[in-house]
């Protein structure tokens, strides 16, 4: 049983929230195009990558959690407590260039949670409202999950 709730209908995204899900439950439920595998193949990777370097939280956002058929991306916020950033693949800490090399390698972007996204609000605040303010769900992975 899935615990990723339904979409909204009339906005096409998950209720207010955090919703805590397995990677298991983040394939079944968007990996349900040719658009969206490709993008968990990506995800994956950075999973995979931050798992490595200690990271015990992500979460996801923009339209790849949304009833969007084919998103462009995925977005993503990465708890930093316990990271060791030597650990990391450099380009997920490469901002340069729009994230261009980010998006190329990965498919998508992880963003430091606690950093600012938007005047007095983090990505974790951000990321849990529309582009009108209104309150939105996410989902919360263990980047573990993926080994």
């Amino acid at each position: 049983m899935l615990t990723i709730p339904r979409f909204d209908r009339a906005t096409g995204n998950l209720p207010p929230g955090v919703h805590d899900a397995t990677w298991n439950e983040v394939k079944a439920r968007f990996g349900d195009t040719p658009r969206r595998r490709h993008l968990l193949t990506g995800l994956e990777q950075a999973l995979r990558q931050l798992a490595d370097a200690g990271c015990v939280s992500v979460l996801l956002d923009g339209s790849f959690v949304t009833a969007k058929a084919e998103p462009n991306d995925y977005d993503g916020a990465r708890e930093t407590k316990g990271v060791d950033p030597d650990l990391l693949d450099q380009v997920l800490l490469d901002f340069s260039n729009a994230r261009a090399e980010m998006k190329g390698k990965y498919g998508g972007e992880m963003f430091p949670a606690g950093s600012p996204a938007a005047p007095g609000r983090t990505f974790r605040e951000f990321f849990q409202q529309d582009r009108d303010g209104r309150p939105k769900g996410i989902v919360r992975i263990d980047p573990r999950d993926v080994r």
